[in-house]
């Protein structure tokens, strides 16, 4: 092979992620993004049902893998009005200043067997911070209609007052209305990007 085509070549598979990398998209319709909080007692959980995400998958080089993914925030439900009412406002997420809640990654990092650690900006109430989720492949096949897909899940823990949402009420036993730490649990099924449609001859 001519020594400059070569040299060419491997510049441009160098630079040419989309070469090595397959693209995902969440089924939303098969994912959820859910948390838990504690009130007095007990833990109270919800969830988002309107997000988007994608992951690009690097099998050969999974440290070149990544993932980005964004949260509308007023699609918050607790299965109670009210509190949903409330947890909008201005008091929690103020979903009129701050509409979206999301993470793009910046590195991706093997953590032994199905488990990643993967690290990026998380943006929450307006503020941004590096955090690490730590992430398990779940598996890769077909459905019974042939598409692609593969599955991923995490659990994480944020203390809600990094991000500015402080809102508490004290009770009379001396402790407080609500915990300051969010349990989050993210599962995702996500389905390849399928190439584009031949064009008519």
């Amino acid at each position: 092979m001519n020594t400059r085509f070569a040299v060419l070549a491997a510049a441009l598979l160098a630079t040419s992620p989309a070469l090595a990398a397959d693209s995902y998209t969440f089924d939303k319709a098969h994912s959820t993004v859910g948390f838990q909080v504690r009130h007095i007692f007990t833990m109270v959980g919800g969830g988002f049902g309107d997000f988007a995400g994608t992951i690009n998958v690097d099998k050969a080089n999974p440290a070149a893998s990544s993932v980005e993914f964004t949260i509308q925030a007023a699609s918050i439900n607790t299965n109670e009005p009210k509190r949903d009412e409330h947890l909008r406002s201005a008091d929690f997420f103020d979903v009129a200043t701050h509409p979206t809640i999301a993470f793009k990654s910046s590195a991706v990092k093997a953590a032994g067997g199905n488990l990643y650690e993967v690290s990026g900006q998380f943006t929450l109430h307006g503020v941004t911070k590096t955090v690490t989720l730590p992430v398990q492949f779940l598996g890769e096949g077909k459905d019974p209609w042939g598409n692609e897909k593969m599955g991923f899940e995490l659990a994480t823990t944020l203390n809600r007052k990094d991000y500015g949402i402080v809102w508490n009420k004290a009770l009379d036993q001396g402790n407080m209305l609500l915990g300051d730490e969010v349990k989050v649990q993210i599962s995702i099924e996500a389905n390849k990007a399928k190439p584009p449609a031949a064009p008519a001859k």
